[in-house]
């Protein structure tokens, strides 16, 4: 707890007055490479797919609804 500081008015870098989020840098071309690499059989982003579907056709309401937005 020592090693804690007050915010400075106005200067502080470490504030966010903008209210904007942070990003982290390159995170969309991490994610295309990721979905972007094979697996076995198929791809990753078709996996990704697949898995929904088959929640959605569980029951899983958030799955179904995510798949009929984006369809």
């Amino acid at each position: 707890m020592d090693n804690l500081k007050p915010f400075k008015k106005r200067t502080d870098e470490r504030r966010n007055v903008t209210g904007e989020n942070k990003k982290l840098p390159g995170l969309a071309e991490l994610l295309a490479e990721v979905l972007s690499q094979p697996s076995k059989r198929t791809s990753t982003a078709n996996a990704i797919l697949i898995a929904l579907k088959n929640k959605a056709i569980k029951g899983d309401r958030k799955a179904a609804e995510w798949l009929f937005e984006r369809a």
